[in-house]
């Protein structure tokens, strides 16, 4: 069995604590959720590029790069 997450050793919580415990905790357990989950892909990534759109090489020693 595995080990309690939070354990009250001394005294009793109020209503607003327990509300604030409770709240850090779900937080904590929706990054852990959203960590592990598959990344959602929202576009798809093009194959190809059209040629007028890359920029042209120029060597490092080009003319050109000096500008």
């Amino acid at each position: 069995m595995t080990e309690p997450l939070v354990r009250v050793t001394r005294g009793s919580l109020t209503d607003e604590e327990l509300a604030a415990l409770t709240a850090v905790l779900m937080a904590r357990a929706a990054v852990a959720q959203q960590a592990t989950a598959a990344p959602v892909r929202l576009e798809p990534i093009a194959r190809w590029q059209r040629l007028e759109r890359r920029p042209a090489y120029h060597s490092p020693f080009s003319w050109q790069q000096a500008a």
